[in-house]
């Protein structure tokens, strides 16, 4: 059985850096500190830290096991203040992933049933490449990953994806620009200078294949991984570009630039990745729920 004192003692020099440092905040020896890290590694059979130089790093065992000990004493402290007669204890922290693909305003829709539940939640995003946030929630580090895509079948980490909605595609383009577009939609973006996605998104290779299904080249003078990044370059008029037919308004009205036009034949989907197919985070189910009941929308 685990020993929570000496996870407690691993806990706090993971914190503090060093056990020196946690040996003073504890009132301990290091001798003594060190004696019961190493007991902890003996009965875990894995070792928490090694050391380089003259530093201690924790191994991928001690990563894994500090956000559990993370959770453990974030939750005891919960409990100790409940049962102190706290106000419903504190927020309940909901940590989340975004893959840096997805466009910000989409993100915030994904999260809203989250937040409005009627226990206070605190959120904690983290925007990054899709590969390093499914290591982050492989290691529980994080509760939910938002994306693009369902989780990759050659990830090496379990997961399941949930599809939360999609919709269609528009395109939009500053007033300058659109006016010195020749034509209607579609036909407007032949040889018109054109933004798109970065090869890491899942609207890359669709849009590249239905220009090619239109007949239409325009020249592509861009590409951004970095939707909002793509939708600065687009305010200034340096292309025509895409973007998810559900906030295409909220784009539009944000950026002042305006709509060309949008198809449902090119689709944006969104997804909520878990480590396990069965969740029991509120605000997890929260979204999840929010999804089935097709409130997500599929403004197209």
């Amino acid at each position: 059985m685990l020993n929570y004192k000496q996870l407690h003692y691993f806990w706090q020099v993971a914190k503090a850096g060093g056990v020196a440092r946690a040996a003073e905040r504890l009132h301990l020896t290091p001798q003594t500190l060190s004696g019961q890290i190493a007991l902890l590694e003996e009965n875990l059979g894995e070792a928490l830290f090694r050391r380089v130089g003259r530093r201690l790093e924790l191994t991928e065992a001690g990563q894994l096991a500090l956000a559990y000990a993370d959770d453990i004493f974030r939750t005891g402290g919960e409990l100790e203040e409940v049962l102190r007669g706290g106000r419903g204890g504190r927020p309940l922290q909901f940590r989340v992933g975004i893959a840096d693909v997805l466009p910000k305003s989409v993100a915030y829709r994904l999260l809203a049933p989250a937040m409005a539940l009627p226990d206070p939640i605190r959120l904690v995003g983290k925007e990054d490449k899709l590969e390093r946030l499914l290591g982050e929630l492989a290691m529980h580090r994080l509760d939910l990953v938002l994306a693009d895509s369902p989780m990759p079948e050659q990830a090496e980490v379990k997961g399941y994806s949930h599809k939360l909605g999609e919709c269609g595609v528009a395109f939009l383009a500053a007033p300058a620009l659109a006016a010195r577009l020749v034509g209607g939609f579609p036909a407007c973006l032949a040889e018109a200078p054109l933004l798109v996605p970065g090869e890491g998104t899942a609207l890359r290779g669709q849009l590249m294949r239905w220009l090619a299904a239109q007949q239409l080249h325009p020249r592509v003078v861009g590409e951004f991984d970095d939707a909002a990044l793509m939708n600065a370059f687009g305010q200034g008029g340096s292309g025509v570009f895409p973007a998810p037919a559900l906030v295409a308004d909220e784009i539009r009205r944000q950026y002042g630039v305006e709509l060309l036009g949008r198809t449902d034949a090119l689709a944006e989907r969104f997804y909520a990745i878990t480590v396990a197919r069965r969740v029991s985070h509120p605000a997890v189910l929260a979204i999840l729920e929010n999804a089935s009941r097709d409130r997500f929308g599929s403004a197209n």
